[in-house]
């Protein structure tokens, strides 16, 4: 506009400014106008913030436990296949098993292992029952057979008495290890009797218990007996590899590569291959593909809550631009310009959002921490997911803020001041 005074025209007006200053202000002012409002808004980007980080967290934090349990058992793990030979076999009758009688003494002689022997579940179906006469009471239960060295590699925890022995593998003595479903199964709960328990009608001395096992958890729903007993009554395993006579090792901690690859020479220096050697798999090949799994799938569920505080600051805002209708017409007519309008509106959802996020990332700090330490985990906080937290809450709030803050600057000022 040209201003004339006294017939001499003057400089045009400068078109009205709006300073940072001035606009945080405004922007603080329509927060704080209705702060119950603004509270439940921000409530969106807190939960997804929150989720966002939470989720990373104890993705990365579970990760780590699943790593160390990895490395403390997996990868001390080693397994023997036997490939049983069936010349000069007689027709149904099983061939003898590859591994030599003294199996457990020439894998204990390799350097890095601490334990090792050999087991193989019992052919048949044995019925197991806690009478002679009785009813079979181990549906669902397994009969293994194990070396004293494939007990000691399986490290069951006992809970009673004691494990098996050289003593009883080389006499061929009628004991078993329950384990304690089967043992609440059969009824037994103390050994201070010495309570049996009866396989296909033949009498067991229980001389242990055990609650869990650390390698071979398909014991944990069985009972042991010692191999040389199992051989003597049952035969030679079946020869079939799921069913047939295996090797368990348990080395030291980084040992187990060079123990697989001795394993089959050791055990028969004269046909080392009648034996299938499994090595560990690559630990960080595993634990990469278990943090790949498991944070795509917490993140999709992250953005969704993102997304739920996104559709909160939008209706919000655009509420708020219905509202303050002629309080646009005003500001408009004053000589507030349509890009003045939109960044207001775009500030104030920006705030809101960056709120949400350095409120949520607080939110989502605290629950990995309480979550590691009720569990007793490490807890596991990476400063790349972290940080840029509240950064998204601003991103969210911004886009969010995009639509309403076009319709607030696109109103008509006489129309807006009608509605006044």
């Amino acid at each position: 506009m040209i201003r004339r005074r006294r017939g001499r025209a003057l400089l045009p007006e400068p078109p009205s400014r709006l300073s940072p200053r001035d606009l945080l202000s405004e922007a603080l002012s329509g927060i704080l106008q209705r702060p119950g409002r603004s509270v439940l808004t921000m409530l969106g980007t807190v939960l997804g913030i929150g989720a966002f980080v939470a989720v990373l967290g104890l993705t990365a934090t579970a990760t780590g436990q699943i790593g160390e349990r990895f490395s403390l058992t997996r990868a001390t793990t080693v397994t023997v296949t036997d490939l049983p030979r069936t010349d000069g076999t007689a027709p149904g009758v099983n061939p003898p098993s590859s591994f030599p009688a003294d199996a457990d003494r020439r894998i204990s002689m390799i350097d890095g292992v601490r334990a090792g022997g050999v087991w193989w579940p019992v052919p048949g179906a044995p019925a197991i029952s806690s009478r002679p006469d009785g009813p079979n009471e181990g549906t669902g239960l397994s009969v293994l057979a194990a070396t004293p060295g494939a007990v000691a590699a399986m490290e069951p925890t006992l809970t009673a008495g004691v494990t098996l022995d050289e003593f009883v593998q080389k006499t061929a003595q009628p004991v078993v290890l329950l384990s304690e479903a089967a043992a609440k199964r059969l009824g037994v709960s103390r050994l201070d009797a010495q309570p049996a328990v009866f396989i296909d009608r033949v009498p067991y001395t229980v001389v242990g218990i055990y609650s869990d096992v650390q390698r071979q958890p398909g014991a944990l729903l069985g009972l042991i007996v010692p191999a040389g007993t199992a051989l003597e009554r049952y035969g030679n395993p079946a020869p079939q590899p799921e069913r047939g006579a295996q090797g368990l090792v348990s080395t030291r901690v980084g040992a187990a590569g060079v123990v697989a690859a001795q394993l089959p020479l050791a055990l028969r220096p004269d046909a080392p291959e009648s034996f299938t050697v499994v090595p560990p798999p690559d630990p960080h090949s595993l634990q990469d593909g278990v943090t790949s799994d498991l944070t795509g799938l917490f993140l999709a569920l992250a953005g969704i809550c993102l997304l739920v505080g996104a559709v909160g600051i939008a209706n919000t805002t655009l509420v708020a631009v219905l509202e303050r209708t002629p309080e646009i017409g005003l500001r408009r007519s004053l000589g507030a310009r349509t890009g003045h309008i939109a960044a207001q509106f775009l500030t104030e959802s920006t705030a809101l959002g960056t709120l949400g996020g350095l409120v949520g990332t607080g939110l989502g700090v605290v629950t990995v921490v309480a979550v590691a330490a009720a569990r007793e985990w490490t807890a596991v906080l990476q400063p790349a997911t972290t940080l840029p937290a509240p950064l998204i809450g601003s991103v969210v709030g911004l886009l969010a803020g995009l639509y309403p803050a076009l319709r607030a600057a696109r109103t008509d000022p006489l129309t807006a001041l009608r509605s006044a």
